[in-house]
């Protein structure tokens, strides 16, 4: 895989599809289901130990709810699952807080799954706190069986929250491409599961990127032989053309707001970064600059851009106000930095870094300045932020397989979410499902 910068141009490498845009890309092909197994691997220094009894009527319920709480709880790193036996305890029961004590949790998660008359099905749950023998509270959930998952997520952002202090990811989903007879936009959850087609078509499409409101993606299309901007709702499946301009138009970006979009045009020659209304318009040009821009990202505030260059003669990692005027070079270490993502909270720069040949997933602390790569794998690319700036999602290769993979800001637990029949590309995190 060679992307490497020579003579101002990019090289025909999957990356800088992405970037410029030639007519290829590199995405070999996943059955129609999509589904995901997840593998999580690393050890952290201060995982919570945390029993998910089984929920009185999982076992006839559609989805094994317990089994979807526990799985999404130690993908976050912050929890570790501690074998209940198959203990089945619902909301109401009063635990035996000293048998839970003595398999070392601190944590128990009882709850219940039953079928409505209506035919929905009722969802509650109940988290105790081992340590202080306390009742932490609970939910319920009234849904219909094709939601039974998203319950399970949404009980998992409740357990989350009430043990971390932190707001909870596991009802948001993620956006992903694949490519086998044709390409193929799939929306997910965040563990990969449910996976919907958003858009087919023959010809590529990339740089997935959803809107802060979770309600739309902004893609880049070559059905028209050209790369064009497309913004999609997802609920709906509508869409409007948003750039089809003279040359090249690439690497949406959206504001906080979802009202604007940052792209790169070639339209005035050389590729250029521009914003515009997200329903389309006239775009406007932030800077002027002899050199590529490319790959832009707003700050949560609305305030800065950060965006890939090469006008130090190799491509970098700048910032600039969202308004336009002088850059600021970000990345000093490593001379060849791009795919920048910033987390919501402000704090860190996720990045690809190429290290001696190998592409490496890095993250800075914007504070300090100081990078540290935290994969072992050389082929990693697309970085993309949880909502609650915890996990990062990347795409890489595995095996000689391409896969995604979820990992905490210090690299120390990973998961992969790895395709039943090939291999995806391209993931972008959305916001919590409404």
């Amino acid at each position: 895989m060679d992307r490497k910068f020579r003579s101002g141009h990019w090289d025909n490498s999957t990356t800088m599809l992405r970037y410029l845009l030639p007519i290829f890309l590199a995405l070999v092909s996943l059955g129609a289901h999509a589904q995901f197994r997840v593998e999580v691997s690393g050890v952290g220094m201060t995982q919570v130990p945390i029993a998910v009894a089984t929920f009185r009527g999982d076992d006839v319920a559609p989805q094994k709810i317990a089994a979807i709480v526990s799985a999404d709880l130690e993908r976050s790193g912050q929890f570790r699952n501690i074998d209940t036996g198959g203990v089945v305890l619902d909301e109401n029961s009063r635990p035996e807080i000293s048998t839970w004590r003595q398999r070392s949790a601190d944590a128990l998660v009882t709850g219940s799954v039953t079928r409505l008359a209506d035919g929905r099905f009722d969802v509650r749950v109940r988290l105790w706190d081992v340590v202080r023998n306390q009742d932490m509270g609970g939910q319920s959930h009234a849904v219909a069986a094709h939601d039974l998952r998203l319950a399970a997520h949404r009980i998992a952002d409740f357990v989350y929250e009430k043990m971390t202090g932190d707001k909870g990811i596991f009802s948001t989903r993620i956006a992903y491409i694949t490519k086998g007879k044709g390409y193929t936009l799939w929306v997910a959850d965040a563990d990969g599961e449910n996976a919907q087609s958003a858009l087919t078509s023959p010809e590529p499409i990339i740089s997935p990127s959803w809107s802060p409101n979770g309600q739309q993606l902004a893609y880049v299309s070559f059905e028209s032989r050209k790369p064009v901007v497309y913004v999609h709702e997802v609920a709906s499946g509508k869409r409007r053309l948003v750039a089809n301009f003279k040359g090249s138009n690439s690497a949406p970006a959206w504001s906080p707001d979802s009202r604007t979009l940052a792209v790169t045009l070639s339209r005035d020659g050389g590729s250029q970064l521009y914003l515009m209304d997200s329903a389309g318009g006239e775009p406007r040009r932030l800077a002027q600059s002899p050199s590529i821009d490319t790959e832009p990202t707003f700050t949560a505030d609305g305030k800065t851009i950060y965006f890939v260059s090469d006008r130090g003669g190799a491509p970098q990692i700048y910032r600039m106000p969202a308004s336009g005027g002088n850059a600021d070079r970000v990345t000093f270490s490593g001379a060849y930095n791009i795919s920048p993502s910033l987390s919501p909270d402000g704090r860190w720069l996720a990045y690809i870094s190429r290290v001696n040949g190998a592409f490496k997933l890095h993250v800075m602390d914007l504070a300090s300045g100081t990078a540290n790569a935290i994969t072992d794998t050389s082929a990693d690319e697309n970085p993309s932020f949880s909502p609650n700036s915890r996990l990062i999602i990347y795409a890489t290769q595995q095996q000689g397989r391409e896969a995604l993979m979820t990992t905490t800001l210090d690299g120390k637990i990973k998961a992969r979410l790895a395709g039943q029949g090939g291999d995806i590309r391209e993931p972008d995190w959305g916001s919590v499902q409404r």
